[in-house]
This record gives C-alpha cells, sequence and structure tokens, in this order.
C-alpha cells in the first residue's frame, strides 16, 4: 500500500543543509493500522507530508498503492492524492462559514462527481460518524469530538484508500479523544489503510504496529522490542 525506500529529504537555503529524512525505510500494508512516533523534530511531519503526496522528496523510492510517485508533475500527484488519500488534522480544518455538508463538500467537487452522488457520499459519510442529524449545522455549534468526526466524514467521503492522521486527537480531552479513536478503529476494521502520527502513548498502543522515527529514520517497534522502552520514554518527555 505504502512503501518507502531509504527516502531522504534535504531542506537546503544558501547557508544551512537540514536532512529531515535519512534513508527511511517504511511498509505499510493493505488494512493496516500503524502509528508513527517520535519526539518533535524527528522528522514525522515531514514523513506525513510526504506520504500524502503533499512534498516532494529528495532521495529514494516511494510507491503508493503500486505507483511510483517520483517524478509526477503537480496535476497527476493531485488527482492521485484526491483518489486515494484522505487527511485528518489535529486542528479539525474546517471551514467555519460552511455548514457540515458543505464542509464535505468541498474536496468532492474537485474530483468532478455529479450533485447526486456527491450528496450521496456526504449524507453516507456524516451517517457513518454519528452526525447525520448535524449536517446543517455549523462547526462552532459542534463540541471538539464532533468537530474532528466532521472532519473525518469530510475524509471519508472520498473512498480514500490510504487514510493519513496528524495528531488526530491533540485537541480534545480524553473522553472525546476516546471516542475518535474507536471510530478510527472501526473504520480500520472495515478495510481502510489508516497512519496516525501521534505523541500519546496510550494511543499509539491500540495501533497494530508502531513506527518509530527518531532523527529522521525509522524504527518498527513490532521486531525491535529493545526499543520500546526508549521511544516510551521520549513520548512521555515530549507530551510534558
Amino acid at each position: 500500500m505504502l512503501d518507502m525506500r531509504q527516502v531522504t529529504k534535504v531542506y537546503r537555503t544558501e547557508l544551512v543543509e537540514t536532512h529531515a529524512l535519512r534513508a527511511l525505510d517504511l511498509h505499510v500494508r493493505e488494512g493496516e493500522f500503524v502509528a508513527v512516533t517520535g519526539p518533535s523534530g524527528s522528522g514525522k511531519t515531514t514523513f506525513l507530508n510526504i506520504a500524502g503526496l503533499l512534498e516532494n522528496f529528495t532521495g529514494g523510492e516511494y510507491r503508493l498503492d503500486g505507483e511510483d510517485v517520483r517524478g509526477l508533475s503537480d496535476d497527476a500527484r493531485s488527482k492521485l492524492r484526491n483518489r486515494k488519500i484522505g487527511f485528518i488534522f489535529q486542528s479539525f480544518n474546517l471551514i467555519p462559514d460552511l455548514n457540515l455538508f458543505d464542509n464535505v463538500d468541498v474536496p468532492l467537487r474537485y474530483r468532478g462527481m455529479s450533485a447526486s452522488e456527491r450528496r450521496q457520499r456526504i449524507e453516507e459519510s456524516l451517517a457513518r460518524v454519528g452526525l447525520g442529524s448535524r449536517m446543517k449545522h455549523f462547526p462552532a455549534e459542534l463540541s471538539g469530538g464532533q468537530q474532528q468526526r466532521a472532519a473525518i466524514a469530510r475524509a471519508l467521503a472520498g473512498s480514500p484508500r490510504l487514510l493519513l492522521a496528524d495528531e488526530p486527537t491533540g485537541n480534545l480531552d480524553s473522553q472525546m479523544a476516546r471516542g475518535v479513536l474507536e471510530l478510527m478503529e472501526e473504520i480500520n476494521g472495515q478495510g481502510t489503510t489508516i497512519v496516525m502520527v501521534t505523541h500519546d502513548p496510550e494511543l499509539a498502543a491500540r495501533a497494530q504496529r508502531n513506527v518509530h522515527i527518531v532523527d529522521g529514520m525509522a524504527t518498527d517497534l513490532s521486531v525491535e522490542p529493545s526499543l520500546v522502552r526508549v521511544a516510551a520514554s521520549s513520548l512521555s518527555q515530549a507530551q510534558s
């Protein structure tokens, strides 16, 4: 599903060269739920941006669902991203002046779908996250947990093969966070591949696999159990 081999990312200015990713290897199989952890500044966000085709990489190979994305034009990357990837952000990224129906509708309009197909997808996705009766509400009229559910509905409406989540419970209290994670587990159980970046060791423990990124390199904790304690310690420090 997602296959990165020796991926590097270097940011260059006239005076400074910063290596954000260093020969990162990561393979995510279809249907997996993978948590990506690591301290701040470790390269998690850069990894997620590259995985989501929001950012180019400097070296290495990245195949998404079997397709080599290196060298694709901006237009081709945009079309591939819109067809296969859904995003969930910590800050929800809902448009405050639009109700939930229209918020979910925005990315679908770029797909060239008919109005009837869009309506069906919107209604089904909002019902799927328990907001079918709130589709005419505006984001400010919802709790934080409901706003995140709306953001998940927006991602699901496009029927993505891969769902990328960046700290999806970071702005929620513990009860709301549990509800959102349970929803994501349910979505994963129905076949959607999920990669979730998180600082929370409890959330990471709920995933099927935990990949830890430090200094731009990834370690799969499921095959390096000796590093689990170190990773948990770094996560605790990041939270404090």
